[in-house]
Order: structure tokens, then sequence, then C-alpha cells
């Protein structure tokens, strides 16, 4: 048995109230950070994607050089790590401390040999430094508040743009950088500030809803953009790559185009309403793409050529993926993450949508498939059916007694709810039967008529349903730990129980014995258990970072999928494949949903 990886569905990048977000465009693709991931997507085709996990802390920006070949990206300990593009190592070039706090922005020099870093610091708010060494190539100063945003020109002579929360620009000049002169043309923060592509004019932007240009050269105010202005904060913006448009972003859910030359803005699109729409972030990524981010991480992608509202709408999670079932059709799979989400993935397609209607308002901690029976149940302590399609919520949902554990559906559609001292049997949004227990369910599973329950006393307990009651009928042994995952083969012949000591037991659900308790490669909690479609393998995730894949037929081959997952994988799902080869699907903390192909036979 061996594997190798296919493709890499990307999280969206992490945002904040009233904290723009960077994002960086280059070649028809973005980079943007999310937790300790740095993605670069292509706009195109999601499956190129480019997922970097070398930070040991949550990431704030990245920028990739003009050469194309190397990627800075920072975090909120104020470490800038350059690292390779090229390649599948992903090498790292360098990594430097380059102040006290954290980074809000940073930007490489034309030649990409130069990094101004800013943010937040103790004793400082920016460092310039050479990206090979680290050494100091001027000084950032001139501010007396937070850092927001950096811009540098692209031409000899060199010159830098910095804003702030001070509502300052300070212009330097370079190389060596060092302070030139205070602009005060803002009267609030200002979020954003940018170098056209030609060096001739940089622009700003801040919470006063104005729009600024300036001289590249000299830093002197060229002109103040009145025309149409945004009504709310004015948190990003980006040029154009012939350097006659700039566009921006706004708190008031507008992204708006401006012809430089003419000062006017010639398109302006609405992206809805209400906080969720809240546009906090743009690139401009080749001839025609703009892109802009929103609140809830969908990004915008406009074509100034087409209409009135976006060409495109790119969903993912922003938070961890914690719960995944599938496949629905032989190419899809729903996921679950730590914000309440539920998003349908297909791989044909290659792309993410999140589901409409009344959803979770907090963590989904299950999603259970069978036939056309969907459905999922969060920490909000609600079970909601999901439409047949997999694109919608079909009802309001049900509230449950107590919090969700784990959710299972036996073959007459019944819903199967384990929580804190109890299971429950729903049905079309209706209690149809309710179970206390005198264990603690953990983990629920069901296949046919019958209906495992895993508790926090590692026992496993085999229910019989009849469509009104449940029945005990057995009790299997052998976890070492809290039983945290739960799974029936689709044959029905097999249960394979997890545990949280990293330890996987399989029964005979038929005979109601172990047939190995050997499973044990895994050093943390078992998150999530899937079987193969041909009941002969199935695929364990864990906190450990680790996915295995397991042999019925020989028990003691297995396959390692090591560091699946940066942070624990939560969720893993089978989508395709036959007796001889598989996809993989695994997710977990850094929101990214990692696809890869096993083969069971060489």
């Amino acid at each position: 048995m061996s594997f190798k990886p296919s493709s890499v569905f990307p999280c969206n990048p992490s945002t904040a109230r009233g904290v723009s977000t960077k994002l960086d465009a280059t070649k028809g693709k973005i980079a943007y950070a999310n937790g300790r991931t740095v993605i670069i997507r292509d706009l195109n085709d999601a499956a190129l994607t480019t997922a970097y996990a070398g930070h040991v802390q949550n990431t704030t920006v990245a920028r990739i050089s003009p050469s194309g070949y190397y990627c800075a990206s920072a975090d909120v300990t104020g470490t800038v790590r350059v690292w390779d593009t090229v390649g599948e190592d992903r090498s790292l070039k360098g990594e430097y401390k380059v102040i006290s706090g954290r980074v809000n922005d940073l930007e490489w020099d034309g030649e990409s040999k130069r990094i101004i870093a800013v943010g937040d610091g103790r004793d400082k708010f920016g460092h310039a430094f050479m990206m090979d060494t680290g050494t100091s190539t001027g000084e950032i100063s001139g501010h007396s508040k937070t850092i927001n945003a950096v811009a540098i020109r692209h031409q000899r002579p060199f010159r830098a743009a910095t804003a702030a929360d001070d509502a300052l620009i300070v212009f330097h000049t370079g190389t060596p950088y060092k302070y030139e002169k205070t602009i005060k043309t803002h009267t609030k923060f200002v979020q954003d500030v940018r170098y056209a592509p030609s060096g001739d004019l940089f622009a700003s932007v801040g919470s006063d809803s104005k729009i600024f240009l300036y001289d590249g050269k000299t830093g002197d105010t060229a002109a103040e953009v009145t025309d149409a202005p945004h009504k709310g904060s004015i948190m990003a913006c980006a040029w154009s790559p012939d350097s006659k448009a700039l566009v921006t972003s706004s708190a008031d859910c507008t992204v708006k185009l401006w012809d430089i030359e003419a000062r006017k803005a010639t398109t302006t699109w609405t992206v809805g309403s209400g906080v969720d729409n809240q546009q906090v972030g743009n690139a401009w990524s080749g001839e025609s793409d703009i892109v802009s981010l929103s609140m809830t991480g969908d990004l915008n992608v406009f074509d100034p050529r087409i209409g009135d509202k976006p060409a495109r709408v790119l969903q993912a999670p922003q938070k961890a993926v914690t719960a995944a079932a599938g496949p629905i059709a032989s190419d899809t799979f729903l996921v679950g993450t730590a914000d309440g989400r539920v998003l349908s993935y297909s791989t044909a397609a290659n792309a993410s949508t999140t589901l409409s209607g009344a959803g979770h308002s907090t963590l989904v901690s299950g999603i259970a498939a069978s036939g056309d029976t969907l459905c999922s149940v969060g920490f909000d302590d609600h079970v909601r059916e999901i439409a047949p399609g997999a694109k919608e919520y079909s009802a309001a949902g049900m509230a449950t007694t107590t919090q969700p554990k784990g959710v299972a559906i036996a073959t007459d559609g019944t819903v199967f709810v384990a929580e804190i001292g109890g299971v429950e049997a729903v049905r079309s949004n209706q209690r149809v039967a309710e179970v206390k227990t005198k264990y603690a369910p953990s983990a629920v599973a069901a296949t046919g008529s019958v209906v495992a329950v895993g508790a926090e006393d590692s026992k496993v307990r085999l229910h019989e349903w009849d469509g009104k009651a449940l029945k005990e009928t057995a009790v299997l042994e052998g976890n070492k730990g809290v039983v945290s995952a739960l799974s029936f083969s689709p044959d029905g012949k097999f249960l394979a129980a997890g545990d949280s000591m990293g330890r996987i037991v399989l029964f005979d659900a038929a005979e109601r014995k172990m047939i190995t308790g050997r499973w044990s490669y895994h050093s943390a909690r078992i998150n999530s258990i899937a079987w193969t479609a041909d009941s002969k393998h199935c695929a364990s995730g864990s906190l450990d970072t680790h996915v295995y894949v397991w042999s019925v037929a020989k028990q003691l081959k297995n396959i390692a999928i090591k560091n699946a997952g940066p942070g624990g994988v939560n969720a893993v799902v089978w989508v395709g494949g036959d007796d001889k080869t598989g996809r993989l699907a695994s997710a977990g903390a850094d929101g990214c949903v990692h696809m890869w192909e096993v083969t069971f036979h060489a």
C-alpha cells in the first residue's frame, strides 16, 4: 500500500471587524494568511493551491516577491519567514525577528532583495532588512502608533510609504531607507497605502472614507478623489497592472473602481448588506480579476468588463474543520467548521460552497449521511436536516436536550444523536425516542437497525432499533480511553472504535467480538474513522496530525500519512475509488481539505 498527495482545497483568509486584511496577487494567484497557514491560491483552479505551514504562531500577512521565486510571511510575534515557492519542499531562505509584536503588513522592493515589515512593536513599529541575511537596510520611523500598511516604489530611486493609526503617512527615501517627511491628509486611521506599478503615484485610504493620491518620487499630495465617495471606512486599495485604475473596498459593503486620470468612479459593486458583507481587503490579479474580501471570508472575484455583480464567489472555511461526511455523490462530500458553517465540496469542480439557510451558530460537532438523509449537529444544541443535493438546510432544525457529541443515521432514516447523558432518536425534526444513560455517551454509529454508542467509560454498547425504542443488546470492550470515534463498515460486518489514547479496536459486529486491538500507531485522540466502499480498508485521523489507512485482510499492514494536517486531523472521508485505489480527503485545524491518492495493491 502507498499514497501520494493529490491536491489541497484551501481555507479562506481570516478576518477581524475593523481590521484591514492584506491580500497579495500575482499571475492569476492570490496569497493570504489564515491561522498558522499561508495560502497561495490559484483563482481558476483551487486544486493548484500551495499551503505553507512553517510558522509556529498565527500568521498575519504574506507577499510574493516580484521575481515570483520567494514568499515572505509574518506572524503575530513579529517573525518573518522567507521561503521558496518553487518546488514541493518549500525550503526556508531565512527567518527573522523584526519587531516585538504583530506584523500587519510587509512589502518587497522591485529587486526582490529587500523587505520592509511594519506592525505593532514595543520599541519600533517597522523594520527594513535584506531578505537573505536579515541585515538592516535603513530605519522606519516617524509614527507614534501601530503601522497598518507599507508600500515600496519598485523603480529606482526607491521610496517607501507607511500608514498608521496615528492618521499619518510617513514618506521614506532609500536605500538605505530613512525618514523624509510626514504627510497629514487623513483625519482617522489610515488603513492601506499602495504604490502604482509604474511608480509614478501611490494611493492611501482610511477610516475617514477618503482616497488620496501622491507623487511617487517626492511624496507630494497630488489629489483627493472625491467623486461618489464611500459611505464607510475604506479598508483596502489595489492598482491595476497598467496603473490607470484603482480599486477600493469599504466597510459600506461596496467595491469601487476608479479611473485615476479622470478621478472618477467608473464602476460600483454592492456585495450585500450587514456586517458579514463588509469588505476588508482586496487585490488585483492579472489583467481583469479584482478580488475583494468579505468579513465572512468569501473572496468576491470581479471582472470590470462583466456586470455589476461578482463574476465568482470563492467560499471556503475560515476556521478549523471539525466534522465531515460523505460521499454524498460520487464526487461530493460535506464538512462542518468551528464557526458553525457546513460546506459542500465537489472534487469534479474543485470548489466548495457554503450551505444556505438557517445553519449552526457555533461549532459543528457531527455530520451524518445515509441515502437522501443528511443532517448535522452542533454545540448550539441543535440537530439540523440538510436538503438532498447538499446545497441548503431543509428546515430550521430541532433543539436537543443537551449538547450533542455525535450523530448517525439508521437505514429507515432515523437520526440518532449522542448527547451528554443520553441518546435521542429524531425523525423529520421530531423527537421519536429518548434513552437516558448511566454512562456518558461520546460517539455514535449506525448500520441497518443496529446503533452503536461509544462512551467515556471506554466501552461500546450495541442497540437494536425497532422504530420505536432502542434496546441494548451487547457491550464491547477493548478500548483503553474515551471512545472518540465510531464507524461501521458499509456492509455492516465490522465496527471500528477509536479512543482518546490513539488506539483503534476492530470488532466483528455480528459476532460481537474483538478482531484486533493492535491498530495503535496514533499517539493522540482518534477524531475520525472512515471506511472504503468495499469495506476492506478504513482510514483514521488523529489529533497527532497523522492519517493511517488500515487493511482488514492484512491487519499488520498500514499506510502512514505523516503530518497530514497541521494542528490535528479532525475528519477523514473517502471520495470515490475502487478495490485498487482510493481518494481520501482529510481536514482539520488548518481549515484546508487535503486530498490523497491511495494505492491498496502495488
